[in-house]
């Protein structure tokens, strides 16, 4: 087993992080694989790759909309395969999935809907959480190691908001949201950081037009869940609250695998 760390950020904007201080964050970190989210740019519209970014194999998914959502993995190990939505039968014409299959686990980058803006995209998140949880049941079946990384778009538990009651109904901490997090749970799948920090006052999204970040006013949306076969295999997962440049903040997991 090698010990492998997974990075995952919505950096809300690909061109406007690679702008920021990103090559001290490749140094401190050396993520094994990087996860991004919210990148609102095709591939070719990337034109200076950091440097050190390179040497890894790159993968994005970007949104047919210019300067919306989209998703990019960097590896520094070769995925065996790389697929693009949830399923073939399931269009995924905004980025939101991307699939990169290893020797020893599948890993899911996601940037899962925001249901804020009405009830239609309220009823597009909460289906496309049904659909990834009937194929995350299928990888349980299988007795797949799967990892689903990214901006999930909705704080679990009360503690993994600011302001719990003022919040509750709110798309993002609305019940029906948060049971299907329950349900995630309960088909196998463990939500990694709670396996290690208990704490409260643990976010990775502050509002930015109100500056909560400077009031840690924020929220816990982004997270790092595991197949409980691979739980024993999780090092350490943590939240990087010291890094800045987007309005979330990275999460990773150091895994022997």
């Amino acid at each position: 087993m090698e010990n492998k760390k997974i990075i995952s950020w919505n950096v809300n904007g690909i061109r406007a992080i690679f702008k920021k201080n990103i090559d001290s964050f490749l140094t401190e970190y050396n993520p094994d694989v990087l996860c991004f989210q919210e990148i609102k740019a095709n591939e070719d519209q990337i034109k200076d790759i950091p440097q050190k970014l390179q040497n890894y194999w790159a993968y994005y998914h970007s949104a047919e909309k210019k300067g919306y959502s989209g998703v990019v993995t960097y590896s520094k190990i070769k995925p065996e395969k790389v697929e693009f939505g949830l399923s073939e039968n399931i269009p995924d014409t905004e980025g939101r999935v991307l699939k990169t299959t290893y020797e020893k686990f599948i890993l899911y980058n996601i940037y899962f809907p925001n249901g804020k803006r009405d009830n239609q995209r309220l009823e597009y998140k909460l289906n496309f959480y049904k659909s990834l949880l009937t194929v995350l049941k299928e990888h349980k079946k299988n007795n797949d190691n799967v990892i689903i990384v990214g901006d999930y778009n909705t704080a679990h538990t009360e503690i993994d908001l600011a302001r719990p009651k003022e919040n509750s109904k709110v798309s993002g901490f609305l019940d029906i949201e948060r049971e299907l997090l329950d349900e995630l749970i309960n088909i196998g799948y463990t939500d990694t950081l709670r396996t290690f920090k208990k704490d409260k006052e643990l976010y990775t999204w502050w509002d930015p037009i109100t500056r909560a970040r400077e009031r840690n006013v924020g929220w816990r949306i982004d997270y790092i869940f595991v197949t409980n076969s691979i739980v024993k295999n999780i090092k350490n997962a943590d939240i990087l609250s010291n890094i800045y440049g987007s309005d979330h903040c990275p999460v990773s997991i150091d895994i022997n695998i």
